[in-house]
């Protein structure tokens, strides 16, 4: 994780203007009291009137260089902490999507979400708008104290003591919100996290009659981050009011001890009027102090939700010198390969070879490890035992993205982004492909004529995770994007399972005509998987049985009881129909 200081550093010119820029802004409001010392006791009390213009002239002029300095000040402090904001939310955001899909299982979206939006916001406060209050109100205070320890300093103290017991105040708030914001932070994840899930699952909410129940989850946490936010202000409550006192007390306190000291000869009237006006310059740093340490609590404790992403490292890393083949032909091999995730065996001694341009039929009941064997060979995790090569060469070995852009995986829980069919077909190739290939996919796909129908066909957006498409509509253009990507190895995972038969059989055909491509069916159909040249049927993790489709069904096992659970009394029609 980078300093924060190595993202300010990058602007410190910029920085270094806008300092130098409040440091004149307030020198300037240093010099405004004295020239109201100087109209007192040159003008009012000495009579020399002629003076009086060009005094009124300095006090527009500081006006109009306060009023200047003051702009430039603030605008580059927000245009730095906007940059560095901006900078930020990518570097975490890129240290996210290099993470190890391990690391997503275990970890929710709206905290994640949390941390990249809300948590980068309060930082970015710190090193912007809040940043800049504290140097100003650390630079103000201390030239405030000099000019008043120069009028007089026997009454300096007075002031000087405010400020002590104002930053002790100031340090023991600190403490107590720092613990309060790092609550309020992890259950604004947990509110966000709910909210997102119900939004996005709002169809299976309401098919279940789960809307009061939601409602109530969501209440319970909406509370507590209300209760939390109320102990927050309690807490700003109880010490607040000493800010707000001091800054009526101080200016009294001064103007009556101050009196004393002209009546007693120990200062002049203009002095005294010009100390008053820097007793009223203390008042305000000090209210603000208490703001200041709120939202400071707030940003040290986003700091830390953010340090703690990155912590995280990719458990999958390449090697020093990953290899990169000129060609992947994708001659796919598993050697004894096994699976345990959290203790838990996924697979067990998985082997099988696809020559190049094959093709490997994968079935099973739910959870016998289907899908797992996709997320091995796209590397999302490593094999507890064994290898995976491509072309002969250990995926370990060689480049990540390399192996992951080797196959084109059209994914069980098909996934679409908010935007265009024509962005959705195109994302792996998203820079070079022509719009002629993406409707040749679409076509092969038998999701052109759909597309086409639409009002504005491939322009057209469509919604979150393909909401107004039907579930078969989704998985054709989600196959028309693996079939755009033209890989050397295709991965279909039970991806034909919500079309009709003959747009599958369609499908099918377009698969045969696909040469030298290696192709990995899964599926719970017998249809999809019974022209492959091997089928291999799992059970808990284990190869169970292995063949081509004749060869299972004279086995008479676990493959032939799903075709005739599937086929039914039509069984030994369908066997004469395959022979054919």
């Amino acid at each position: 994780m980078k300093k924060l200081h190595t993202y300010v550093l990058r602007y410190w010119k910029s920085y270094l203007f806008a300092i130098c820029c409040m440091i004149t802004a307030i020198v300037l409001d240093m010099v405004y009291p004295q020239v109201t010392k100087i109209i007192v006791n040159e003008v009012f009390l000495g009579g020399n009137f002629e003076q009086l213009g060009m005094l009124l002239m300095a006090i527009v002029v500081i006006g109009i260089g306060r009023s200047i300095c003051g702009y430039f000040k603030e605008f580059t402090f927000d245009k730095n902490s906007s940059k560095i904001g901006s900078e930020m939310r990518r570097d975490l955001f890129s240290h996210i999507q290099g993470l190890s899909v391990d690391f997503f299982d275990k970890s929710n979206t709206g905290e994640l979400m949390a941390r990249v939006k809300d948590d980068i916001d309060n930082v970015w406060n710190a090193v912007g708008f809040i940043g800049m209050l504290i140097i100003e109100v650390t630079f103000h205070v201390c030239m405030v104290l000099f000019c008043m320890f120069r009028l007089n300093w026997k009454l300096s103290f007075v002031p000087l003591a405010f400020m002590v017991i104002g930053g002790a105040i100031a340090v023991i708030l600190e403490k107590k919100l720092d613990k309060i914001y790092e609550e309020i932070s992890e259950e604004n994840a947990e509110l966000t996290t709910i909210a997102e899930e119900n939004l996005a699952g709002v169809r299976t909410v309401k098919a279940f009659a789960r809307e009061k129940f939601e409602i109530q989850k969501f209440m319970s946490h909406n509370k507590r981050y209300y209760e939390l936010n109320m102990r927050q202000s309690r807490t700003m409550v109880r010490y607040y009011p000493f800010y707000q006192f001091a800054g009526v007390l101080l200016p009294l306190l001064t103007t009556i001890l101050g009196g004393l000291e002209v009546i007693h000869g120990g200062m002049d009237l203009g002095s005294l009027v010009a100390y008053v006006e820097y007793s009223r310059n203390c008042t305000w740093p000090m209210e603000m102090i208490g703001w200041l340490t709120n939202s400071l609590s707030s940003a040290i404790a986003s700091r830390k939700k953010i340090a703690k992403i990155y912590e995280e490292t990719a458990s999958l890393k390449e090697t020093e010198h990953p290899l990169h083949l000129d060609e992947i032909k994708g001659d796919i091999t598993f050697s004894d390969v096994s699976l345990q995730i959290d203790g838990k065996q996924i697979l067990s001694d998985i082997s099988f070879d696809l020559p190049h341009g094959r093709r490997l039929g994968i079935m099973g009941a739910t959870g016998s490890g289907k899908s797992s064997i996709v997320n091995l060979l796209e590397r999302f995790y490593d094999p507890t035992e064994g290898k995976i090569s491509i072309d002969g060469v250990d995926i370990k070995e060689m480049e990540l993205a390399q192996v992951r852009g080797s196959s084109a995986v059209v994914m069980q829980d098909v996934f679409l982004f908010s935007d265009t069919i024509e962005e959705n077909i195109k994302m792996g190739q998203r820079e070079t492909l022509p719009m002629e290939e993406i409707r040749q996919a679409a076509h092969m796909a038998q999701a052109g004529d759909f597309i086409e129908d639409m009002e504005e066909d491939y322009k057209t957006v469509i919604g979150e995770r393909g909401v107004g498409l039907s579930g078969g509509q989704k998985q054709r253009i989600s196959i028309a994007r693996a079939f755009s990507k033209k890989a050397p190895v295709l991965v279909m995972d039970d991806s034909t399972s919500a079309l009709d038969m003959e747009t599958e059989h369609e499908i099918q055909k377009t698969l045969n005509g696909f040469k030298g491509m290696s192709k990995i069916i899964i599926a719970h159909r017998i249809s999809a998987v019974r022209y492959a040249d091997e089928i291999i049927y799992l059970q808990d993790g284990k190869i169970a049985e292995r063949g081509t489709h004749e060869e299972l069904l004279a086995k008479k096992g676990l493959y032939y009881e799903t075709y005739v659970a599937q086929y039914g009394e039509n069984y030994e029609k369908y066997r004469k129909a395959a022979l054919a």
